[in-house]
């Protein structure tokens, strides 16, 4: 007959209950608890807030300083309203160059179309500065020219990465869905868009950090209609640079949160993605 636990007795870990070791936060290939990582990142963001805190140079500004600039900003300069218009901007240019990436990316299963996706990829090593003056004239600056140029330099970016995906898309999943006697275009149905729809959530959200870091250069190149990024340049015009800082703090939380909700999306779309991960 079994016996019960004496009390006080710790019940030996089940087959699904690791036990927490100190040292496992320091070896490789280690898979710890949620609530170890975030001890973690807790543990290195107050690190990073006392060496900050601690920094010598005059001209970077304290926490203190910074944290009291978001209630200006806020209050007398309408970051709310600059946060906005640049968030509609943004998200708007996110969908169009997301959509005019996937078609192209997709149109590369046929030969004819290669040489023009790998052409426009190309483009990410050209400045948008240098066609700005070209674009004013065609289109006339204002919301649509900030629209275009957006556009564009993520749309290079997003090109280069899907194309990448599709193009390497094993031989043997091609075959596998032609011995199902599917179609050819059957086969790109299931095999390049379906297939990789898992990876094409990945590449929208590591590159849509780019219109983020793009924005600022669009903002600034057209001033009409406002946005963070004219805020931005204003404020480092005249060396504010607490509001600077603030800023960049704001546009980092959003950019972040925008990076989860995208992640979530994955994971509620294709939940299979992460099945044969060792860390998930």
């Amino acid at each position: 007959m079994a016996t019960k636990p004496e009390p006080g007795v710790n019940k030996a870990p089940g087959p699904n209950q690791k036990k927490f070791n100190f040292a496992d936060i320091f070896l490789p290939n280690r898979v710890v608890s949620q609530s170890t990582m975030l001890g973690i990142s807790v543990l290195w963001i107050l690190s990073i807030l006392l060496i900050w805190s601690a920094n010598p140079v005059k001209t970077i500004p304290k926490p203190a300083e910074v944290f009291h600039e978001f209630g200006n900003l806020w209050g007398t300069m309408g970051l709310g309203q600059e946060l906005l218009t640049s968030l509609s901007l943004n998200f708007r240019a996110l969908v169009a160059s997301s959509l005019i990436c996937l078609g192209l990316s997709y149109l590369t299963v046929i030969p004819f179309f290669r040489p023009l996706v790998i052409a426009l990829s190309k483009g990410r090593f050209l400045s948008l500065v240098g066609f700005s003056f070209v674009f004013s004239i065609l289109i006339g600056g204002g919301e649509t020219m900030k629209m275009i140029l957006l556009v564009i330099g993520m749309t290079v970016f997003l090109l280069t990465s899907m194309a990448t995906v599709v193009a390497e898309i094993p031989k043997a999943d091609f075959d596998h869905a032609r011995t199902l006697r599917m179609s050819e275009w059957k086969v790109v149905w299931e095999v390049v868009v379906l297939g990789t729809l898992d990876q094409m959530f990945e590449v929208i959200r590591q590159n849509a950090a780019i219109g983020w870091m793009m924005l600022t250069m669009v903002e600034g190149i057209v001033r009409s209609g406002g946005g963070v990024g004219v805020l931005l340049l204003d404020e480092h015009k005249h060396m504010e640079m607490g509001a600077v800082f603030a800023i960049q703090i704001i546009i980092l939380i959003v950019g972040l949160t925008q990076d989860y909700v995208i992640g979530a999306l994955r994971r509620l779309v294709c939940p299979y993605a992460s099945l044969t991960l060792e860390r998930r």
